[in-house]
């Protein structure tokens, strides 16, 4: 089964945030904050602008005062689409979470805690994996010495998850 394409998301998501972008803006936009997270060359960005108001999800702006840029706004129809991403659970395989969440505004939106929620549970469940993988593997010092890069990456991830969950879990409560 294709993998479902995340980029149209990401732009009506980056549109949506700034009311109205230019596909300049939208490609200087993954060089900067959301680059942090997602990544889309400007030669994706174009085609995809175009199907996207082929779908009715964008259009252009018509009360665009430089004729040298095409500026997009986000249709109601789009609108709803970015809500109905937003809203759909998470997966293990797709690591979704930072760009759904770089996409919500509102502090006291439901899609906000259930999608912490969502992720809480799917870190506690990495969690407990890797524990039980460093039982497995490393109970011994014999087995920590013999395969100490390995003993070094699996602690990492170990604390990588603790981590997360703890910012999850702090993040949750001061939305209550």
């Amino acid at each position: 089964m294709p993998k479902k394409r995340v980029l149209p998301y990401i732009l009506l998501g980056l549109i949506n945030n700034k009311t109205r972008l230019s596909g300049y803006q939208i490609s200087q936009e993954f060089n900067n904050e959301i680059g942090e997270f997602w990544h889309a060359s400007h030669s994706q960005v174009y085609p995809e602008l175009q199907r996207m108001i082929d779908d009715g999800w964008i259009c252009p702006d018509d009360n665009n005062d430089d004729s040298k840029s095409i500026f997009y706004l986000v249709t109601s129809e789009g609108a709803s689409v970015l809500t109905d991403w937003l809203k759909e659970p998470l997966s293990q395989k797709d690591d979704l979470f930072s760009v759904k969440l770089y996409f919500i505004k509102d502090k006291n939106s439901p899609i906000l805690k259930k999608l912490i929620e969502q992720q809480m549970s799917i870190n506690k469940a990495h969690y407990s994996h890797l524990l039980e993988r460093q039982e497995l593997l490393f109970s011994s010092s014999e087995n920590i010495d013999n395969n100490y890069g390995h003993y070094l990456i699996l602690t990492r991830a170990i604390e990588r998850e603790k981590n997360h969950i703890d910012w999850l879990t702090n993040t949750l409560s001061n939305l209550k």
